[in-house]
């Protein structure tokens, strides 16, 4: 059988293959290359897709991957907690005066801005959405009441 005369060189590449009679030939190319990436090359690949606009598609045609392969890292890296979907979320700075560990009402301005809708993630998964006017001590028992539920 023609895999018997083959088997020492199991790994190489064989392609252009073409049958006469029985007998099976084919042209050996070379041994296999596989990519090791390393979860940072990966991260950074992920990362790219919505940059400037680029799709998946885009993103493994640059890096010469498949785009299931991309969809696998993610799917790796948010396993081992390296990605989040919402690794693109913007945070920005809550102003909150706190004395003795506890939030203390701040005084009306005389002119607020309109509410903003905000989304805070908790551990666990939990998120809490409210508007940015809300009673700072009214967020604290809300946050404490929802991370001991």
């Amino acid at each position: 059988m023609w895999g018997d005369d083959l088997r020492h060189v199991a790994k190489d590449v064989v392609n252009d293959v073409s049958y006469a009679g029985s007998l099976m030939r084919g042209e050996i190319l070379g041994l296999e290359r596989r990519r090791i990436w390393r979860d940072e090359d990966k991260l950074e690949i992920v990362m790219s897709v919505g940059i400037d606009g680029a799709t998946v598609t885009q993103v493994a045609q640059r890096h010469e991957v498949t785009r299931q392969q991309i969809y696998a890292w993610r799917h790796d890296l948010k396993k081992k907690g390296l990605w989040s979907p919402d690794a693109g979320a913007l945070f920005l700075p809550l102003d909150m005066p706190v004395a003795a560990g506890v939030p203390v009402a701040q005084a009306t301005v005389a002119e607020r801005p309109p509410p903003v809708a905000v989304e805070l993630r908790l551990r666990g998964g939990r998120s809490l959405h409210f508007e940015s006017t809300i009673d700072p001590a009214a967020l604290s028992v809300l946050i404490r009441a929802v991370d001991s539920a």
